[in-house]
């Protein structure tokens, strides 16, 4: 994890101070690049704990196009517990958890204002890459304008691209907006463990996860917890393990993913800004 502990320290060196929604000032950089080889290991955060069953839970969560943040604490996450509680989000739930047209939505149900029928943008992403694995276009996007005031949150991982080469699959991610302390990490090994799922249904090898990081900040209640974390030596990457009977993205359960040879230094805690 090397590539992500150099772009916090180059945040924390170069990053100039912000103003945001939040209230809380951040120190920010725009444009961070970071590339993780899947052959060196599963890109897991050593120098503090990863809370891999959550990430997980999101993800599984995610893939199934649910809104209702029940569904997610039920697979034993509570990260989106504070957006659907929210006091700027609340009167516009049309349910009790209620989250609105976020990520998993836009992913298996993009609204086509040309035809009843959602789009499948996921399903349509794994039929390219079995089928027509030279197209440029195998792209699942998050950002739908016309639907942003009907998301708790906005997509901070906006959109993602799957490339094809030499039977490996790699994938590139475009995050608008990059709490480095406390989401890239999450979002890392969520966009890396996605790359291995979508390679498994495939046929293909996990090659590369790019990261493209937009507004990469460290909000200033972070800074003493990213340098606890600066001061830490990291420790050798762990393996990750899929049930290898699992050939379709919506069968994937929790007990059919998991790390192996995981090894971290101890959890450092810190406040989420919402």
């Amino acid at each position: 994890m090397k590539q992500y502990l150099d772009a916090l320290q180059h945040v924390m060196e170069n990053g100039v101070e912000k103003e945001n929604r939040t209230g809380i000032k951040t120190r920010a950089v725009f444009g961070v690049p970071m590339r993780f080889d899947m052959a060196n290991g599963f890109p897991a955060v050593t120098t503090k704990k990863l809370a891999f069953k959550s990430l997980t839970a999101e993800l599984l969560w995610f893939i199934s196009g649910s809104n209702d943040v029940k569904k997610l604490q039920e697979l034993g996450s509570h990260i989106w517990d504070a957006n659907a509680e929210a006091d700027y989000w609340k009167p516009k739930a049309k349910f009790e958890g209620d989250l609105g047209r976020v990520y998993g939505v836009q992913w298996r149900k993009w609204k086509s204002p040309y035809t009843d029928e959602p789009i499948d943008q996921l399903a349509n992403a794994i039929d390219k890459i079995k089928n027509d694995p030279t197209d440029r276009r195998i792209i699942v996007s998050a950002w739908n304008p016309a639907e942003l005031d009907m998301m708790a949150l906005p997509p901070c991982h906006m959109m993602f691209h799957f490339f094809v080469v030499k039977e490996k699959l790699s994938l590139l991610m475009y995050q608008r907006s990059c709490d480095m302390f406390l989401g890239v990490p999450f979002n890392i090994a969520s966009y890396s463990l996605l790359l291995h799922m979508v390679s498994q249904v495939t046929g293909l090898e996990p090659g590369e996860f790019v990261h493209i990081l937009g507004d990469a900040h460290i909000y200033e209640n972070h800074l003493e917890q990213v340098k606890e974390q600066l001061s830490r030596e990291p420790m050798v990457l762990p393996k990750l393990w899929l049930n290898p009977d699992v050939k379709d993205i919506d069968n994937f359960t929790m007990e059919d993913i998991k790390m192996v040879g995981y090894e971290h230094h101890p959890s450092i805690k810190a406040e989420m800004a919402v």
